[in-house]
């Protein structure tokens, strides 16, 4: 790209607890060491971030850099996805499941590196995104008992922080029931119980989660991993394989593969809300479509398998 790099550059206020602020100073260091010119985007709602980063690149920045978690991601993925500006994401956040996909430097500092040095040359990596509705997304989307949970997490005012998370787990495992919902893949329907529905772009999702460990972002589908009926106990013996990816060998859960995704619940059904990169998307019905090759990444540590430099 040469000379006269910019990047305009979101950082998350409240991700990992206040670490994307406390990191800003340096990442900014090392994008201006590099090369690139950073200009700082002073959003403080996850809207503003949107508007001003989608301004940015119709003002022609060379790149979105998203300090935080996959929140912040998020945020800068509706700007660039299906555009030639790349996303870069720098992880300080509590869940970096998009930077640990794209294997992108633990620490902030050479992440930003990284990034520069990726300006600086000219190359990208080009991988698909989740569409649903109007919103993009990269990791995995998900419906069911874990969407239940982050509805209800983002509806306490207490406790602050992580623990509200084991305070909605409890209160949704007391409820924990199957849920009939129609999915349809690729256009074949199957109305069934099901406990949750993953739908995968990348393996990760909850912070380090593989929950469809066999998705690659460089194929134009994506995995789509379906838990079944279990009980609260079984749910509760189940979720730590999620860890390693082994939950796929349960008698209860099945994959499939598709490049669109339609969910809806029977009628009579509670109101289930789509999430996807930990963000709110879209109540049910909803579908979704794998974009092939959406979004072009920079920064990233190793190329996805069957990645492509652009």
């Amino acid at each position: 790209m040469g000379a006269g790099l910019r990047a305009a550059v979101l950082v998350s206020p409240a991700a990992g607890r206040g670490r994307a602020p406390a990191v800003a100073a340096a990442v900014l260091a090392e994008l201006r060491a590099g090369g690139v010119t950073p200009e700082l985007l002073p959003a403080t709602t996850r809207a503003d971030a949107e508007r001003q980063a989608a301004a940015a690149v119709s003002g022609g920045v060379d790149a979105v850099v998203a300090v935080g978690g996959d929140g912040a991601a998020h945020a800068g993925l509706q700007a660039v996805a299906g555009t030639p500006t790349p996303l870069a994401v720098v992880p300080a956040g509590t869940g970096n499941d998009l930077a640990l996909a794209l294997g992108v430097p633990g620490d902030p500092a050479a992440a930003a590196r990284a990034v520069a040095e990726d300006l600086a040359a000219g190359t990208a990596t080009t991988i698909d995104a989740g569409r649903t509705g109007e919103r993009w997304w990269a990791t995995v989307l998900c419906c069911g008992f874990d969407s239940a949970v982050t509805d209800r997490a983002n509806r306490l005012r207490w406790p602050r922080g992580p623990r509200r998370y084991d305070v909605a787990i409890l209160a949704e495992l007391a409820r924990l029931r199957p849920r009939e919902l129609t999915l349809v893949l690729d256009g074949e329907a199957t109305t069934l119980p099901v406990t949750l529905v993953a739908v995968g772009n990348t393996a990760w999702y909850g912070g380090g989660m593989r929950v469809c460990p066999g998705a690659d972002p460089t194929d134009g589908r994506f995995d789509v991993t379906v838990v079944g009926p279990v009980s609260r106990r079984e749910l509760v013996r189940t979720r730590p394989r999620l860890a390693a990816g082994t939950h796929v060998e349960h008698p209860a859960v099945t994959v499939h593969r598709a490049a669109r995704v339609e969910l809806a619940e029977v009628p009579g059904g509670s109101g289930l809300t789509t999430y996807a990169d930990g963000e709110r998307v879209a109540p049910l019905p909803a579908v979704t479509d794998c974009v092939p090759g959406a979004l072009r990444v920079v920064g990233a540590g190793r190329r996805p398998a069957g990645g492509a430099a652009a």
